[in-house]
């Protein structure tokens, strides 16, 4: 990839946001108190009904290095991201949805295995409910992850994630309601390995009713991710269906 695409050393973090003027100031500003100072915030709005976009508006006028995208249509959390990812400056992308939050180290942490050869970078996660409240510690992480690790086990979870765009190139996730962070990660692991960092640095909400906390259409998404997107026969995605879900349940959460 041509060099003047990107600015390099920039950390270009993608929120989409749907109904979530309840969360997302403290969401950004988890990112704005980053130790790692150069980056810029892309806010996806997705059509929301609430009064979020008045939130994004003034939290945008508080920091230049905020930016503000307001769908026309609702088109769900692959689309919003995949406009943020058309519309950013640089480098390295990360992932960080609308309720949950970074520990500030986040960011100084895991650009420094970016710059040492690992373009595909995770780290391990907690989990809180809508106000904050510890709901689960650390969920336990594999350092090292391949394409065949994601068949049968969940190890990454989006919030977590930032990759070299100048090492995979302006990819885009695939076009599904759900699960499409699965997918995603697919297509990434087919060029690289992911380094797991097994520290909790990102906070995990989990709230009644999100599309990521219905455990069955988390396994909905893996058959059809693999039989749609990946070319898996059948009978051998319903085996990896079958031990994601016994992994998933051995660990209690599916992503």
């Amino acid at each position: 990839m041509n060099d003047s695409k990107y600015e390099d050393g920039l950390v270009s973090v993608i929120i989409p946001s749907y109904n979530s003027s309840k969360y997302i100031t403290k969401t950004v500003n988890s990112v704005l108190q980053q130790t790692y100072r150069k980056l810029e915030i892309i806010i996806v709005d997705d059509c929301s009904k609430d009064d979020s976009r008045d939130v994004i508006k003034n939290l945008a006028d508080s920091d230049q290095r905020i930016r503000y995208i307001f769908q026309e249509k609702n088109g769900g959390a692959a689309v919003a991201r995949n406009t943020g990812i058309e519309n950013i400056k640089g480098r390295y992308i990360a992932f960080l949805d609308s309720d949950d939050v970074w520990e500030p180290n986040k960011l100084s942490i895991q650009v420094p295995y970016l710059e040492k050869n690992h373009p595909f970078v995770f780290c391990a996660y907690d989990t809180v409910d809508e106000n904050g409240n510890p709901l689960r510690k650390k969920i336990k992480i594999k350092k090292a992850v391949k394409y065949k690790d994601l068949m049968t086990k969940t190890y990454i979870s989006t919030p977590t994630v930032i990759y070299d765009r100048a090492f995979f190139g302006n990819v885009k996730m695939p076009l599904r309601r759900t699960g499409q962070d699965y997918a995603f990660w697919l297509v990434l692991l087919k060029k690289s390995d992911a380094y797991g960092i097994d520290e909790a640095l990102v906070h995990v909400t989990r709230r009644g009713g999100s599309l990521s906390k219905n455990k069955f259409q988390s396994l909905v998404d893996v058959y059809e991710t693999q039989t749609q997107f990946e070319g898996i026969g059948r009978p051998k995605a319903m085996m990896h269906t079958v031990c994601y879900f016994l992994y998933a349940l051995k660990k209690k959460l599916i992503d």
